[in-house]
């Protein structure tokens, strides 16, 4: 007994939930367009404190003589694959000819997603108890309802409120204004775009779900306000993927929910959906046209005339690609990260980005199988939606110019890593003691 003190020691030293909170408070509540100036695009705070998490891991799960050995993760090896991938293409990149105003996007690039990676491997490995890991979960839920408030304020007050915001130290980047689409407001919280918080939103919904359902010690209406948040912002942002995403979450949701749940959930959705009819016909009508009218929307017309530009490219460099962030603005913007993708990296780090997310979903979908907590299962469930959703929107923008929503669905890939390296433990332990 007495040797396992200095692990339990070691485990509340490197306890990385405060870390994480901090950083959710960053990426969600900053407005994007503060960065530091001198670093341009490579300034925003949240990337910067990404960049220290990925320093913290180093020193501490990598660095510490003292680290246990386990068994090996699947979703930290499929980031190590795409980090592996993207360095090939990288390297490749700068030791060919390359246009000098792309050699700092590129860099950018690389830095990004280095960032993005602290923040996965940070969340996978500084979590260690199951209580902890709730605990973040429910600042999580909380963060996604107050960011959905935020877009209810603005849609009542038809202004942004945080285009007023300066932070000392910290500059702003180009005026914006809040957006309409036929004629109604579009929310964009602190985001820089309507489709970057619809997104986020979408994927933070499952997770607010579960601790609705779940978070039982906690008061009913706390637990349940930031679900209900999502719920009644999310129809309301008049974007096409956010409706994606928060389909695809509730959808993996329903499958894996009891029927009573399920029934629930459902008659609550089309009461809300009846509800909107009756109050704002309009409204209704004009979400039905984003879809009946997508054929003549200058937006999807955009993706689709990208096919044939991209092909260009990737016939170039098809399996590595010409260098992540270097398809500049100025040749042409792809509403479409997948495309980007098979551009900026290739086939093969396409696959491997691909490979991350089918990881993270089967990974979280085969321990809910094998759970027997009903909360955890849940939890597990909840997880795998927000990456289905996540990774599903990534059809319908350019999501890696757009940090809040990387960020976010990096946090969301490092919780479900520690969920199952978490349920592992308590098995190990189990089998120990029997």
């Amino acid at each position: 007994m007495t040797a396992l003190l200095p692990v339990a020691q070691t485990r509340i030293l490197t306890d990385s939930v405060g870390w994480l909170t901090l950083y959710l408070g960053l990426l969600l509540f900053l407005p994007s367009r503060l960065i530091v100036g001198p670093l341009g695009s490579a300034g925003a705070p949240s990337l910067l404190f990404g960049l220290g998490s990925l320093l913290l891991w180093l020193l501490t799960f990598v660095g510490a003589a003292r680290r246990a050995v386990s068994e090996p993760q699947p979703i930290r090896i499929a980031l190590g694959i795409l980090l592996f991938s993207v360095g090939v293409t990288y390297v490749l990149a700068m030791t060919g000819p390359i246009s000098p105003d792309e050699i700092s996007p590129a860099d950018v690039g690389l830095l990004a997603l280095a960032s993005w990676s602290g923040t996965l491997l940070l969340t996978h490995d500084g979590i260690h108890q199951r209580s902890r890991l709730d605990t973040l979960i429910w600042r999580f839920a909380v963060c996604g309802g107050l960011l959905a408030v935020l877009g209810l304020v603005q849609i009542a007050t038809r202004q942004l409120w945080v285009d007023q915001l300066s932070i000392p130290g910290l500059n702003g980047g180009p005026s914006y204004s809040l957006s309409t689409r036929g004629g109604y407001p579009r929310p964009a919280g602190t985001a820089t775009h309507p489709i970057e918080y619809g997104v986020i939103l979408a994927m933070i919904l499952p997770i607010a779900l579960h601790v609705g359902f779940c978070h039982n010690h906690r008061p009913l209406v706390v637990r349940w306000l930031p679900a209900l948040a999502l719920a009644a912002i999310i129809p309301l942002t008049s974007s096409r993927s956010a409706y994606l995403g928060a389909a695809v979450a509730v959808l993996v949701c329903l499958v894996a929910w009891s029927p009573a749940r399920r029934r629930y959930v459902l008659a609550v959705a089309v009461a809300g959906v009846l509800a909107m009819v009756v109050l704002v016909p309009s409204f209704v009508g004009s979400i039905v046209g984003l879809f009946t009218g997508a054929g003549d929307d200058p937006s999807i017309t955009s993706r689709t005339d990208s096919f044939a530009f991209a092909g260009d490219f990737i016939a170039r460099d098809p399996w590595f690609g010409r260098g992540l962030g270097t398809l500049l603005p100025k040749y042409r913007i792809f509403d479409n990260q997948y495309l980007l993708l098979l551009v900026t990296i290739g086939i093969v780090g396409t696959l491997a980005f691909l490979a991350l997310g089918i990881t993270a979903a089967v990974t979280l979908f085969r321990l809910r199988a094998r759970l027997r907590d009903e909360a955890s299962r849940d939890l597990a469930v909840a997880l795998a939606a927000a990456v289905c959703a996540g990774f599903t929107c990534l059809f319908m923008f350019d999501a890696f110019a757009f940090p809040m929503t990387m960020g976010t669905l990096f946090l969301i890939l490092g919780l479900g890593g520690a969920l199952r390296r978490i349920e592992d433990a308590k098995a190990g332990l189990a089998a120990l003691l029997r």
